[in-house]
């Protein structure tokens, strides 16, 4: 495929880059390198290769969930200026 300075305008626009007009030159070469390489990456034979999101395994590494007692309410509460039986009471900031 050509790349023309026209393409290289609509991939600036899609990607919200302002490119000045000496780059743009610059750009093409560069973009038509890009689409050689995948020319020649698209000549493999993948055929017997599995697909895959990622090149390295991935592991789930969360832990396991434990049920542990939570904070006693009232020593929480104890340092609050202005306490409720059950949570902090704070000024309302919206009407």
């Amino acid at each position: 495929m050509k790349i023309t300075e026209e393409i290289v305008d609509y991939v600036s626009v899609l990607s919200r880059l302002k490119l000045p007009r000496e780059e743009k030159g610059k750009m093409v070469g560069e973009l038509e390198s890009i689409l050689e390489y995948m020319d020649i990456l698209n000549q493999l034979d993948t055929s017997g290769v599995e697909p895959m999101s990622h090149v390295f395994p991935v592991k789930n590494v969360t832990r396991t969930d434990e049920v542990v007692p939570s904070f006693d309410r009232a020593a929480l509460l104890q340092n609050a200026p202005v306490p409720d039986e059950e949570a902090f009471l704070v000024p309302k900031t919206v009407e």
